[in-house]
């Protein structure tokens, strides 16, 4: 085993789309969603050593270091037991995959400090998992086994923006009125500019925002004002929430809406970014 420690980026995850098109017997939801990942997110770093997690950065208060962190149950999932550090730069529980990219990312730094393979059964680990480990644009379906890389994806333009809140997946879900919503388009149209995947994109959904607007109703008030911010071309919730995004034409476009949204809340967590 390498004896210098292996760090990797644990970026944001997107959810662009996200249509809820079904309800198995055993509880699971069926989804279609296309997903992307961000340009900020949190590291991972592992070394030999005795097993043990901290967790450090700007968002590390109130993130567990026990046997309950994803991180160390994707260590253990990996019959690894190292020393691993989480540097914490997202928020928890904020739909954006960040505890499911934490474990993904431990996951890929254990396989190039051990050389051992990447465990089959990671989507015992949660159902953003799988997608996390790729860490690239895809096509997400079933509960979240099915992941379908997606090639030559524009690269968009964002900000995004959560009031700080933490929403419940589980309350969400238990808030939808409905289950059985269409999916995307079996096959997924070719989109060679930025401009054309944004207009795609105003005609799906993301079926978990009304609910999550119930049980949160500050994330209205993040999409409302950030649609009203200049040039916004869409504005939507990511995953349950409560991150929302929006998309812009240009990176000058999206840093002027973040600072014009830090000027109105300076309480809230609000980072421009580019979604590849």
């Amino acid at each position: 085993m390498p004896s210098r420690p292996i760090t990797e980026f644990a970026p944001a995850k997107v959810n662009l789309t996200l249509h809820v098109t079904g309800h198995r017997a055993d509880g699971y939801h069926l989804l279609d969603s296309l997903v992307v990942f961000a340009d900020i997110g949190d590291r991972i770093t592992v070394r030999p050593g005795p097993p043990c997690l901290r967790v450090t950065g700007p968002m590390a208060a109130g993130v567990p270091e026990g046997p309950e962190n994803l991180v160390l149950r994707a260590a253990v999932l990996a019959g690894s037991e190292v020393d691993i550090t989480l540097d914490k730069h997202l928020p928890a529980a904020a739909g954006i995959g960040g505890g499911s990219s934490d474990a993904a990312a431990c996951l890929r730094a254990l396989a190039r400090l051990t050389g051992v393979r990447l465990p089959d059964d990671v989507l015992a680990l949660g159902a953003d998992v799988p997608v996390c480990l790729l860490a690239h644009a895809a096509r997400m379906c079933g509960i979240g086994e099915k992941v379908e890389p997606l090639a030559r994806l524009p690269v968009l333009h964002a900000v995004l923006v959560n009031p700080r809140v933490a929403v419940s997946t589980p309350a969400i879900f238990k808030r939808l009125a409905r289950r059985d919503n269409p999916p995307m388009p079996a096959r997924l149209p070719g989109w060679h500019t930025a401009e054309n995947l944004i207009h795609w994109l105003t005609t799906q959904r993301n079926d978990l925002q009304e609910a999550a607007i119930k049980e949160a109703p500050v994330i209205a008030e993040v999409l409302q004002r950030i649609a009203a911010t200049e040039g916004c071309a869409l504005s939507r919730m990511s995953g349950s929430g409560a991150t929302c995004f929006g998309l812009y034409p240009d990176a000058q476009a999206a840093q002027r809406a973040a600072d014009a949204l830090r000027d109105d809340r300076r309480d809230w967590w609000i980072m421009p970014t580019a979604l590849r």
